[in-house]
């Protein structure tokens, strides 16, 4: 599988604007920096609702954190997969391998089961929001959500030494 997107990597470092990124001295530190913003929002914004799931904070609505939280974690969202577009860009041919792939099957089960979360059993909150304890299926969500992204966190990280 890896093996047939060598040629798309290939072209896909090739690209002018790959080009610009890896020979920039400050687009692809700038572009990581950004990555890394992208990273602490999206991460931050999951471990805390995540936590609340597992009944940290149970006190506090569920409804009313990830009303606050949701907009940062999109944004969070956004900025990782703009930026880490660029970046794997940049050095495509050499970037893919099996890390990569696990990295990316993580967030997208990720992606997945938020989904998943928020078109089931999040549409019954105001059910289960303070008043009973979380049901063990938005438990199972946070945590698969917390596997997930600790696996494209540590995954992402691997990326520059293997």
């Amino acid at each position: 599988m890896l093996q047939s997107l060598s040629g798309a990597a290939v072209w896909l470092e090739q690209t002018p604007l790959a080009a610009a990124v890896r020979s920039s001295t400050w687009a692809y530190p700038a572009t990581e920096i950004v990555h890394l913003i992208g990273l602490g929002l999206l991460i931050g914004t999951a471990v805390t609702f995540d936590m609340r799931l597992l009944g940290v904070g149970a006190r506090l609505p569920v409804a009313l954190l990830a009303a606050h939280l949701l907009p940062w974690s999109r944004l969070g969202f956004a900025l990782l997969a703009v930026t880490g577009v660029l970046l794997f860009a940049a050095n495509a041919s050499t970037l893919l391998n099996m890390v990569l792939a696990i990295k990316m099957a993580s967030i997208t089960l990720a992606v997945v089961n938020a989904s998943l979360f928020h078109l089931g059993i999040f549409k019954s909150v105001d059910r289960w929001d303070v008043a009973l304890p979380t049901p063990g299926v938005a438990r199972l969500a946070a945590v698969v959500s917390l596997a997930c992204w600790t696996t494209a966190l540590v995954c992402g990280r691997m990326l520059a030494y293997v």
